[in-house]
């Protein structure tokens, strides 16, 4: 089956800089961690020398800093990376990277490699594989396959902020589209998306032709994937 991706994969708009995969800086500015510092810093040795790939703002870079963790920082947005203070940064896409060092763990987070494209899926997890020590491992987060089947439109309201979930589609087998609206104060985003389901035994063959191998689920939460050099 040939299937026609949409020829943008991610828009945005609002006020402020907005990055090429539709991330309003600004916004992006205005959140805290949730709980996933934690997450990760329970899944890698004490200390770990981590490369987070797609650091955006910082949101989870600074609380790894304060975990102890020295961290390299990497965006494609130099407005993302001005927010950053205490790493080091560098100015890359994550499929371009090529640095002269490896490290203890390599993290991909926010969901970047459920992107649609399978090629810029590999891209990315080939990134991952170059730059992680042989002795490390990669900690990525995805949605779990079964979220493609039950999600819908939503909202969320607090801290004098409104979240939803609008126009949720289904263009093709295991495509999902969407667009998020978020707003705080008299300031308003959204980012439209195309995210595509895969299988536990498809993400496995993408870590493999990587050179990886999926070792499990930090804190048995499928949403989390840990893996290690082949």
């Amino acid at each position: 089956m040939v299937i026609m991706l949409p020829e943008r994969l991610y828009q945005g708009t609002g006020p402020g800089p907005i990055t090429p995969d539709g991330c309003a800086v600004d916004y992006y500015a205005t959140l805290t961690p949730a709980g996933e510092p934690e997450i990760v810093h329970a899944a890698i040795p004490e200390g770990a020398a981590i490369l987070e790939l797609g650091a955006g703002v910082g949101r989870i870079t600074h609380a790894l800093l304060a975990l102890g963790h020295e961290v390299v920082a990497v965006d494609e947005s130099p407005e993302m990376l001005a927010r950053i203070h205490g790493a080091e940064t560098v100015l890359s896409r994550i499929q371009d990277l090529s640095l002269p060092r490896m490290f203890d763990v390599v993290l991909l987070m926010s969901y970047v490699i459920d992107t649609a494209d399978d090629d810029l899926c590999r891209a990315f997890l080939r990134t991952c594989r170059r730059h992680v020590a042989p002795d490390g491992c990669v900690i990525l987060q995805r949605q779990p396959p079964e979220w493609y089947d039950t999600v819908g439109p939503w909202e969320r309201r607090g801290d004098g902020r409104v979240s939803r979930m609008t126009d949720v589609s289904r263009p093709e087998p295991d495509l999902l589209e969407a667009t998020m609206e978020y707003v705080v104060g008299d300031r308003r985003w959204t980012h439209t998306f195309v995210s595509r389901r895969r299988t536990d035994d498809r993400f496995e063959e993408l870590l493999r032709e990587a050179g990886l191998t999926m070792e499990g689920f930090p804190g048995g939460d499928r949403g989390w994937v840990r893996a290690v050099p082949a």
